[in-house]
């Protein structure tokens, strides 16, 4: 059997910002009190969390360094059923308040791709491989 990720972890600067974004604009459901330096939301298929960067140097012993502005270090990247589903979300989640990055086009290997940005610069593909005519 080969490898398997468990779940995928962001380290935050202000993670009660981020998690009301995730929570109230994509809507990723979260049971998390507010406090603490963790949060990990409900989502099917593999564990997201954060974590408070300010507490990752004294929890690993050493210091840590991370990007400015717009993060070109990953993705997270939202598959939704139909090419129309992308424009929709799009600009559902901008409207409620998402930086826009790349709006909704097809590319040319078949994809219609959009990119929004969280409230820490992190990039969010919301995007699908359908059979939706969109253009």
């Amino acid at each position: 059997m080969g490898l398997k990720f468990d779940a995928f972890g962001i380290f935050v600067n202000d993670l009660k910002v981020m998690t009301e974004f995730y929570r109230d604009i994509l809507g990723v459901e979260i049971q998390w009190d507010g406090n603490g330096p963790h949060a990990e939301f409900l989502h099917e298929g593999i564990r997201f969390m954060m974590y408070e960067r300010k507490e990752l140097p004294g929890y690993l012993g050493t210091e840590v360094s991370y990007p400015n502005g717009i993060n070109g270090t990953f993705e997270l990247a939202i598959d939704l059923p139909e090419f129309s589903d992308v424009d929709i979300e799009f600009k559902r989640v901008v409207d409620s308040g998402a930086t826009p990055v790349l709006y909704p086009r097809t590319e040319p290997w078949g994809m219609r791709s959009s990119f929004i940005l969280d409230p820490e610069g992190n990039l969010i593909e919301i995007g699908s491989w359908g059979k939706g005519k969109n253009k």
